[in-house]
């Protein structure tokens, strides 16, 4: 196989080509990064490259192989690391001007277990900034663009390690998701995102957008490839004290189970106003694929939905004006030049620094922590979201899984929404009930739209039931067999 070719393809292909010495990791890295000097300008998926990094790794990994050494599932597979996640020496940006030259000086615990994987980090992917966003236009570097489509969105806030992948400058990627970002940017771009139960994965070395709901996770092309993935991050932390304390399974085991007798649970509220008719159709094929592999289909109630999204931006936007404090230019990060006094330098470095959605949410976050309104918002969002996930509970007692569209519609044209945030809002519909419940859920595509563009769906499974998420995934993967890698061998503007 030409290596141009294999590069779109899926990482277990890729290691399966490695083991057969039909090809080394280092051909295979410099060929992404081939790939990302032909397109990556078009596209702006990456905010730095870490090339000699991911060539050094490449060569541990061929070494091993001519040694005849055992390798881990995913080295030697190229893998863009989103700029909110720390590695150490190289920038980490969260595509803020505010830490535009941070360097970090130390790695988080995913990374840390990418390097111990021998996995090859190509470069730091473009992202909203700091993590606030759907389309990924709030960078303060560059717009992502989708590798579909030029002129559409590729989701957000992961939209960069969404569309290295889509476009084939890299494997596999790890994003983040608070509200949606990474099933989103899956859903857009044609690919499997997976958002573990919150804990699953450590959050050390991740810049904070909302504590109580950021989430690691990994986008790939394949569900056997996001599975692979998903062992090498997960399980305990002591550095994070919001790590779960269980060993995790292989998540690889389960996935070619039938899904005769499993009962799969369909939202109406999610199904009704609002819907695009080709994301419905789209929706009900997977329904009826699944009943003719023997699952029972129940419709199941979440009464309280309607009210995710309020609850979501009260408690996300809370939790940003806390986390967002400690950027006011005195330790590190962007500091305003000649200010009057240290009050002065905080109003500026933050103005300056600061783009238009961070600032907002901090504003929204502020007033709803503030004297006199934290018992009717902030409160008030954390009873709400009990609630809700008392709604989940009581669903999961009717269903294994539950399916949902991932987004109303799919993706939007740049620039569209951009003056009607409410608007953008709505497209985390979906997706903000799990990071609310802390709940397993991920997005697989099931087909295109009219023009050409993907339509994900969304499944989600009770905490700490990954397996059964990444079966009733792979079996509807397996069947529906869509084609990744339509966007990584052209480009359509």
């Amino acid at each position: 196989m030409d290596i141009k070719e294999l590069i779109t393809k899926s990482a277990k292909e890729q290691r399966e080509a490695l083991i057969k010495k039909e090809v080394s990791a280092v051909e295979l890295t410099e060929a992404v990064y081939e790939k990302i000097e032909e397109t990556d300008s078009e596209i702006g998926a990456y905010n730095s490259l870490t090339k000699e990094f991911a060539i050094e790794t490449a060569k541990k990994v061929d070494e091993k192989i001519r040694n005849s050494e055992d390798i881990s599932p995913l080295s030697g597979i190229a893998l863009a690391l989103k700029d909110n996640i720390n590695l150490k020496s190289y920038p980490t940006t969260a595509s803020s001007k505010i830490l535009e030259n941070f360097i970090s000086p130390y790695d988080a615990t995913v990374t840390q277990k990418l390097k111990n994987n021998l996995i090859p980090i190509i470069g730091k992917a473009n992202l909203d900034e700091f993590a606030m966003g759907s389309s990924n236009e709030n960078s303060a570097f560059k717009i992502v663009r989708n590798p579909w489509n030029l002129n559409k969105v590729p989701g957000g806030s992961s939209g960069g390690s969404a569309a290295a992948v889509a476009s084939g400058e890299a494997t596999i990627a790890l994003g983040s998701d608070t509200g949606g970002s990474i099933r989103l940017p899956a859903s857009y771009c044609g690919l499997v995102g997976l958002k573990p139960t919150y804990g699953r994965v450590s959050r050390y070395g991740l810049i904070a957008f909302a504590s109580s709901l950021d989430q690691i996770g990994p986008i790939t092309r394949t569900v056997e490839d996001a599975a692979m993935l998903l062992n090498v991050i997960s399980g305990p932390d002591e550095k994070d004290s919001t790590s779960l304390s269980q060993t995790p399974p292989d998540f690889t085991k389960d996935l070619k189970n039938d899904l005769k007798g499993v009962k799969i649970g369909y939202i109406k509220e999610l199904c009704t106003e609002g819907l695009s008719p080709e994301v419905d159709k789209a929706v009900q094929k997977a329904i009826s694929t699944y009943k003719s592999m023997g699952a029972e289909i129940v419709e199941i109630s979440l009464p309280l939905i309607k009210y995710s999204i309020a609850v979501y931006y009260v408690i996300a936007t809370a939790e940003a004006s806390s986390n967002l404090a400690r950027f006011d230019g005195v330790k590190y990060g962007y500091r305003t030049k000649n200010p009057e006094n240290l009050y002065d330098m905080y109003v500026k470095t933050r103005a300056e620094g600061f783009g238009e959605e961070v600032k907002r949410r901090i504003m929204l976050g502020t007033y709803a922590l503030s004297s006199g309104y934290y018992d009717a918002y902030y409160k008030k969002a954390q009873q709400l979201r009990r609630l809700i996930k008392q709604d989940f509970d009581k669903a999961f007692k009717l269903a294994d899984v539950i399916i949902s569209p991932t987004c109303p519609h799919t993706a939007f044209d740049i620039g569209s929404k951009v003056e009607d945030p409410l608007s953008m809002y709505l497209t985390d519909i979906a997706t903000i009930t799990a990071n609310l419940a802390g709940i397993p859920a991920m997005n697989i595509p099931v087909g295109l739209d009219n023009s050409g563009m993907p339509i994900g769906l969304q499944l989600q499974a009770d905490c700490l039931n990954e397996c059964k998420l990444l079966n009733a995934a792979y079996k509807l993967e397996e069947a529906l067999q869509f084609d990744y890698t339509k966007p990584s061998k052209t480009l359509v503007k």
